[in-house]
C-alpha cells in the first residue's frame, strides 16, 4: 500500500460517477476519500460544495464520463470551478474513461471536433493536469494546453489473457485505427496479429470489408479501446469465424461502456469472453455474462504517487 499522508497538502476527491473506483485508489494510497456535497436543484442543475477548506491543498480529482456522460461532465467542471475560487494549490483532474474521444476529428463536414471542446473547458475552468486511461485517439493529448498523463492498461489486459492459457492465438485490430495499439499488444504476448478494415455509415453502426493476416483454426484475441453498443465487436467475432478462426472470440478493450443493446449482442455464441477494466462502473445485468473486469485502482494510484513526487511515469508498470 502506497502512503502519501506525510506528503504536501495532498487530497483525493471524486464526483458521482465511480465512487467504488476512487474509495479503492484511497484505500491503495492509504488516504481517507475527501468529502464533496453534491446535489441538484429541481430544475435539474447540478450543485457542488466542499465542506473542508482545500486552501494551498494538490486535489487529485476523480471523474469518469460514464453515463449519464453529460451530467458527470458538467458536474467536473463545476467542481474543478469550486475548486479554484477556494485559493487550492493544483487541481488535477483524473479522468479513466475521456468521453467524446470518438470525435477527435471531422469526418464529415460541419461537425464538431467534440474532443478538442472538452480539453479546452477543462483548461478554461481551471484544470492544472490531467491524467486518464487509453484515449481513442493517442493525438488528442495535442488538443490541452496542459500536461497531461496518458495511462495504458495494456499491461493488466496481457496478464488476463496469459492467464487464460489459449493455445494457437492472435491478436486482431478490428480496424486500422487500433493495429498500432494491436501491434504492441501481439509483442507482449508474443502472438502473430492480423488487421480487419471497417467502415462507419453511421454513428454505432461498422462494416467490416477486409482481413490482413492469418486467422484459420486460431482463437482470436481482439483489442480495442471500447466497447459501446458491442455492434462493432459481436461483426468482429462473426467475420473471423466465417473466415477460418476458432468459434469464441476473446474481447479485450479498456473501457466497458455497454450502452443497450450491449448486453445481448455479447451474449453471442461466437463470444468466449470479455475483459474489460473498471474505468467505467459495469451494470449488474452486465456481469452476468462471461465478463472479467480488471481493476485499475493499483495503476492510477501508483501514477497518483509518482505525479505528486514529480517522478516520471514512463516506464511505469505494474
Amino acid at each position: 500500500m502506497l502512503n502519501l499522508k506525510s506528503y504536501r497538502h495532498f487530497a483525493l476527491y471524486a464526483g458521482s460517477s465511480h465512487r467504488e473506483l476512487a474509495s479503492e485508489i484511497a484505500k491503495h494510497l492509504g488516504v481517507e476519500l475527501g468529502q464533496v456535497e453534491l446535489s441538484r436543484f429541481r430544475s435539474g442543475e447540478l450543485y457542488a460544495q466542499f465542506p473542508e477548506s482545500v486552501r494551498g491543498v494538490d486535489v487529485y480529482l476523480l471523474q469518469s464520463f460514464a453515463p449519464p456522460i453529460n451530467d458527470h461532465f458538467v458536474e467536473l467542471l463545476l467542481m474543478i470551478d469550486a475548486l479554484k475560487r477556494s485559493s487550492v494549490g493544483r487541481i488535477n483532474v483524473i479522468i479513466p474513461y475521456f468521453g467524446y474521444g470518438r470525435q477527435e476529428k471531422q469526418g464529415r463536414a460541419r461537425e464538431p471536433i467534440s474532443a478538442k471542446v472538452v480539453a479546452d473547458v477543462l483548461k478554461t475552468v481551471g484544470a492544472h493536469r490531467v491524467i486518464t486511461l487509453d484515449l481513442h485517439a493517442s493525438a488528442i493529448q495535442g488538443f490541452f494546453d496542459i500536461p497531461v498523463d496518458h495511462l495504458t492498461a495494456l499491461p493488466i489486459l496481457v496478464r488476463e489473457v496469459r492467464s487464460l492459457n489459449l493455445s494457437d492465438a492472435v491478436v486482431v485490430s478490428p480496424d486500422a485505427g487500433r493495429a498500432k495499439t494491436a501491434e504492441k499488444f501481439a509483442a507482449m504476448l508474443d502472438l502473430p496479429m492480423a488487421i480487419m478494415h471497417k467502415g462507419r455509415p453511421a454513428h454505432n453502426e461498422a462494416l467490416i470489408t477486409h482481413l490482413i493476416g492469418d486467422v484459420k483454426g486460431k482463437t482470436p484475441v481482439v483489442i480495442e479501446d471500447i466497447i459501446d453498443t458491442g455492434g462493432t465487436i459481436l461483426q468482429v467475432s462473426q467475420t473471423l469465424e466465417k473466415m477460418g478462426a476458432r468459434s469464441g472470440a476473446v474481447l479485450c478493450a479498456t473501457h466497458g461502456v455497454f450502452s443497450s443493446p450491449a448486453h445481448e449482442r455479447l451474449a453471442h455464441e461466437s463470444i468466449a469472453r470479455v475483459l474489460v477494466t473498471d474505468s467505467v462502473p459495469i451494470r449488474e445485468e452486465m456481469k452476468r455474462l462471461p465478463i472479467t473486469v480488471l481493476p485499475i485502482a493499483p495503476l492510477l494510484a501508483t501514477a497518483i504517487d509518482r505525479v505528486h513526487q514529480n517522478l516520471a511515469l514512463s516506464g511505469m508498470w505494474l
